[in-house]
């Protein structure tokens, strides 16, 4: 049993009534965690400008404007309490038979399909994955979960991303491989693997365990000051 709730305790629910949470530390994934998880989201698909958290305030930052036309076509977000360390490069080199490659170091990344407008981020959702893609940037674990919104009218009865129309999924490939595009640099990441729900629950998994690693290494290291 994984315990996301770890920094939910009674002194830090209390705390959350005065200051706004922390959307990485402070969020709880939610009690059904892999199969269903709460996420914070940070962009919109009207956004033309990328947003994400500022990992020390917990504030929302412009880390920059898209170059290109082209924009996230999901919701798009992390998952609470969640880390790509260790454990979640070690699952990508066992999948690609690949070496070196290790986890990114943030948290990890989620799409979350609905037929709704939703005009903003800094929101949280409820969503369940469906799948992901292994997005390898350099040598690093990049994975984007897939999911869709709870109750959703259009995505909600979707258990698997192989039940999406394949436009979905190019349209969002698409999106994930060249946002980060610079004229003139070489590109440097790529989508080896498209899997289904039940790996992306491995991979949700993998990164609850490398956010609790992260975690009891921090308060080690706290402990020794």
């Amino acid at each position: 049993m994984h315990t996301s709730g770890k920094l939910m305790d009674p002194i830090g629910r209390l705390m959350g009534l005065r200051y706004k949470s922390h959307p990485w530390h402070g969020i709880d994934l939610g009690p059904e965690a892999p199969d269903k998880v709460i996420a914070f989201i940070e962009m919109v698909p009207t956004d033309t400008v990328k947003y994400e958290v500022d990992k020390s305030s917990g504030y929302l930052k412009i880390d920059r404007p898209q170059k290109y036309s082209n924009v996230i076509p999901a919701l798009y977000g992390f998952l609470p309490q969640t880390y790509c360390g260790k454990r979640v490069g070690e699952y990508c080199m066992n999948k690609t038979q690949r070496d070196n490659i290790k986890g990114d170091g943030d948290p990890l990344d989620i799409c979350i399909l609905t037929e709704k407008v939703i005009t903003h981020g800094d929101i949280i959702a409820e969503a369940q994955p469906i799948g992901g893609f292994r997005m390898i940037d350099g040598n690093e674990a990049d994975d984007k979960i897939i999911a869709v919104l709870k109750n959703d009218a259009t995505y909600g009865n979707i258990t698997d991303i192989d039940q999406l129309p394949s436009i979905i999924i190019d349209r969002l490939k698409h999106y994930f491989l060249t946002y980060k595009d610079i004229p003139g640099a070489e590109a440097n990441t790529e989508i080896p693997h498209v899997y289904g729900r039940e790996e992306a629950l491995e991979v949700v998994t993998a990164s609850m365990d490398d956010y609790m690693d992260w975690l009891d290494n921090i308060q080690i290291a706290l402990s020794r000051v």
